[in-house]
């Protein structure tokens, strides 16, 4: 059986696409291993997949003291230790990536494991970029990983993805390293997370729903939107008699959680709190990595440690999140209202989708986010029928969609068509051999 590695590194948001893919590849006859950080071999394994530890727990690495000022106060005092403790953290996962990757035929990668390049590049096997937001560069909007305007106007929206590729060149500090000394190969001198480092394009496979976040015309047609990768529950998980109790005791009750940003507690469990009560309705929230204290709640509030999105949004009539791509596609698969508090990253973008949607109101950023503003957004939410319909439009058209289906079919078409050791590469002079994946229209 053909063994493909999936290399991936983030919360567990950036995780769960790539166990969905990999069940699918699993089920279709080839052999999937998938790297991540320590966190989540529990999870990988108990799914029957074969884990390879990328490096110690991302978690602890988010519960630190100065990521935290970073995301709620001062990106420009903490960033250098920021992107410092990023090239440890990538060094790490390349050397363990290395000899997770030896013997496979195909390398799935994302921006965050971009290394995964030079790694198919050294074993003579194709790489497949994958990412869960849109990054490659257009005019239509700006780039979705920083929080900007809605739109720049078609020159400074283009402009904006130079702010990803400044980034990138400071990943690929390590990465030229490691190519040397790990896999024998020279620096690249061409190229980004799209690129091989000839400068031919990589596929790339956006694991998200173009109802969602339409197709830009103007990317190239190596850049396929597949739809969601979705990963259904298979831990058999059912309501606790206590949560049970919780919903028979009143109206359909409003999810919250925030996320996987393990700060904040006690500011958003105060926010929350205060909303519900002048709200007037009911809430289950979820901790995520602690982003909520359950302790010393009302009656009217039900925490949960941790539940499948897919299984719990059943119970609740709306939803509030902090707007991670995962989270917003289980919403509105079930067709919930939804409203979003983004923190950081690709978060204000999906809340903007939700929003141009119809399916919930404007979001507000979470460290602007006041007790009044989430109780209008809560009575908003329950009492909005215009959410309602176009949430239950949106699920409509999601559920006709197979991504990790439409996925696995252009990963069959790059391998059968790559040519091992087409790609010749000489320091001062790059050379394209590679044979030319045919594709004949944007999926």
């Amino acid at each position: 059986m053909k063994r493909i590695a999936l290399v991936t590194i983030g919360t567990q948001g950036d995780v769960q696409p790539y166990l969905a893919l990999a069940i699918a590849l699993q089920e279709r006859g080839y052999t999937p291993v998938l790297g991540a950080t320590e966190d989540f071999e529990g999870l990988i394994t108990g799914l029957g997949l074969e884990f390879h530890s990328l490096g110690p727990s991302i978690q602890s690495f988010l519960k630190e003291t100065r990521f935290e000022n970073a995301m709620s106060s001062s990106m420009l005092m903490n960033g250098p230790w920021m992107l410092k403790q990023g090239q440890q953290i990538i060094d790490t996962a390349a050397r363990a990536a290395w000899r997770m990757c030896q013997g496979a035929e195909a390398i799935i990668v994302n921006m965050n494991t971009s290394f995964g390049i030079d790694i198919a590049e050294a074993l003579k096997v194709p790489a497949i970029m994958t990412a869960l937001q849109p990054l490659n560069s257009t005019s239509e909007f700006p780039l979705s990983m920083y929080y900007v305007a809605d739109d720049l106007g078609p020159t400074l929206n283009k402009l904006s993805y130079t702010a990803a590729a400044m980034q990138q060149a400071y990943w690929n500090l390590p990465r030229n390293r490691l190519r040397r000394e790990l896999m024998g190969l020279e620096s690249r001198e061409m190229g980004g997370v799209f690129t091989n480092t000839d400068g031919s394009p990589l596929t790339t496979l956006y694991a998200y729903s173009s109802i969602v976040s339409p197709r830009p015309r103007d990317w190239p047609k190596t850049a396929l939107v597949t739809g969601y990768w979705t990963l259904r529950d298979r831990t058999g998980w059912e309501p606790t008699p206590e949560f049970e109790a919780f919903l028979s005791a009143g109206e359909a009750p409003v999810y919250i959680g925030f996320g996987s940003m393990p700060f904040g507690a006690e500011r958003n469990t105060r926010i929350l709190k205060e909303a519900v009560a002048k709200w007037g309705g009911r809430a289950v929230v979820a901790r995520g990595w602690g982003g909520i204290d359950p302790s010393d709640l009302p009656e009217t509030i039900f925490p949960i440690e941790k539940a499948p999105h897919d299984k719990l949004f059943r119970y609740v009539s709306a939803v509030v999140h902090h707007g991670g791509a995962g989270t917003t596609a289980a919403g509105l698969q079930l067709g919930r209202p939804t409203f979003v508090v983004p923190q950081a990253i690709d978060q204000p973008y999906w809340g903007r989708r939700v929003y141009e949607l119809g399916c919930g109101p404007k979001p507000i950023r979470l460290r602007k986010l006041t007790a009044e503003a989430l109780a209008e957004a809560l009575a908003d939410l329950s009492s909005n029928e215009h959410y309602r319909r176009s949430a239950a439009d949106v699920a409509e058209q999601l559920h006709a969609e197979d991504g990790c289906d439409k996925a696995i079919k252009v990963i069959e078409r790059v391998m059968a068509h790559f040519v091992p050791g087409a790609v010749k590469v000489k320091r001062g002079k790059a050379k394209a051999k590679s044979k030319k994946l045919p594709l004949k229209k944007a999926v």
